[in-house]
């Protein structure tokens, strides 16, 4: 199932093992952080999550609702998070809307809705 490999990409990001999470990208992945933009490929979603995952103690992404369709050579999984990010004894709380494509085994892209104000306005409170 299509939801297989996008939860098993989160478990990774929760342990914060980069190198797991990224097994499960294509190499040609599109990631867009919406109010962020977009980059592609395994490299650029390295390049782009591991400063920011590197600012926490800890991540939570809690996955509050989940459907799928389709399968493993082509599926497509949404879901509504609260992604939680740990620093000290100070959280940062983003509510989140996820959609992810599979394709063969792998996810293709990875779009990711948010506040971007949200984010700042959490991040300046945390350090």
């Amino acid at each position: 199932m299509p939801t297989d490999v996008v939860n098993s990409f989160i478990r990774a990001v929760e342990q914060l093992d980069l190198d797991h999470a990224l097994s499960h990208l294509t190499d040609d992945i599109e990631y867009d952080n919406v109010p962020m933009g977009t980059v592609h490929g395994r490299d650029a979603v390295r390049a782009t999550l591991a400063p920011f995952i590197a600012m926490f103690d800890s991540v939570e992404w809690v996955v509050h609702h989940e459907v799928a369709s389709g399968n493993l050579d082509q599926g497509l999984v949404m879901n509504e998070r609260l992604d939680r990010f740990h620093k000290g004894d100070r959280t940062l709380d983003l509510p989140v809307a996820g959609l992810f494509v599979v394709r063969h085994g792998q996810i293709a892209l990875w779009r990711d809705y948010f506040d971007k104000e949200t984010l700042l306005t959490g991040m300046a409170a945390i350090g």
